[in-house]
């Protein structure tokens, strides 16, 4: 009886490590979350990773549920998720992300049943609805439920385009940064930059001179169309709110905003590139080039992104104090 009694304890013991470890998995630990609030995270959205920040945290039925929101992305893409949406920020796990940005493919009969949608479509930085300065670079006016034909047709565009630019890891680490310091630090970069956007360009021009062992007529064209889309650009739709009053203190008269913006604003621009190019009618060969030629000059930035790029955001934003008492 005793040794009955005790093999029925140890088998029960057994059932409930096994039961701990189904539940791990499935995010029904009961000794706690697996993940932190403000913990930065990796979360799947469709078939890829996205860099997130864990905001709040519930137990419902026995379940942890994460309420993440995407970094430099719309918060009405803020979303309740559970662990198996979840992954650590490691280097192995960035590799991942990656990898998969790499296979751009949806996917859609994932098992999870999650959105096959690619990443959401950015909000304009102006957009009165986001208070909350979660603001991104891009517009998202439409409902959630117009955006699933919206972001199809868009891909196809893109596909056809071949415009597709893939952001070395260093700059995408720069943007949310970036984001960051300004939307939610408060702080701005210190205006006239050294050097602008004008000097880049120039000093990239030079680059591919020296390089090439003369001046590159196309390479000129389409800096001086980079240059034209960033001055074009730039108070449409590459400042966050918080910046709008310092744009209309040092741009004025005939001052134009490459002569005054840098690095940090002209990588923003190449967030936007792919929509802006979307209409323009290319020959496909075209458009290889084109886009072999801006991922050359991404290259260059990330290069010099000690030289090019502020090591600290300085400037303070009228109202930030208000926005957090609010």
């Amino acid at each position: 009886m005793g040794s009955s009694s005790n093999t029925n304890t140890s088998g029960g013991a057994s059932d409930k490590e096994e039961k701990k470890k189904e539940d791990k998995i499935k995010g029904k630990d009961s000794s706690g979350p697996s993940f932190k609030e403000n913990e930065r995270v990796l979360a799947y959205h469709g078939p890829l990773l996205y860099e997130a920040k864990v905001q709040r945290i519930e137990n419902h039925e026995d379940e942890w549920r994460y309420f993440v929101h995407y970094l430099g992305w719309n918060k009405n893409w803020d979303e309740w998720v559970a662990n198996d949406r979840l992954l650590e920020l490691t280097e192995e796990n960035v590799r991942k992300q990656q990898e998969l940005d790499k296979n751009q493919v949806v996917d859609k009969t994932m098992k999870s049943g999650r959105s096959t949608q690619h990443k959401p479509k950015v909000s304009n930085a102006d957009a009165k609805a986001d208070k909350d300065d979660t603001k991104s670079l891009m517009k998202g006016k439409k409902r959630k439920s117009q955006l699933g034909t919206e972001i199809q047709d868009k891909e196809k565009r893109s596909s056809h385009s071949l415009l597709v630019l893939q952001f070395p890891l260093p700059l995408k680490k720069q943007l949310v940064d970036d984001w960051e310091f300004v939307t939610q630090m408060g702080k701005l970069v210190k205006l006239p930059r050294s050097p602008t956007v004008d000097d880049i360009l120039k000093k990239y021009l030079e680059h591919r001179a020296k390089k090439d062992g003369k001046i590159n007529d196309s390479y000129a064209e389409i800096l001086k169309g980079l240059r034209c889309y960033f001055d074009k650009a730039l108070p449409a739709m590459l400042l966050y709110k918080k910046e709008r009053d310092q744009y209309a203190e040092e741009v004025k008269g005939d001052v134009s905003p490459s002569t005054v913006y840098g690095a940090e604003h002209l990588l923003r621009l190449f967030v936007k590139l792919p929509e802006l190019l979307a209409s323009v009618n290319m020959e496909e060969d075209a458009l290889n080039k084109l886009q072999l030629k801006l991922l050359d000059v991404l290259k260059f930035l990330q290069k010099n992104q000690i030289t090019f790029f502020t090591s600290a955001y300085d400037g303070s934003c009228k109202g930030a104090d208000e926005d957090k008492t609010k």
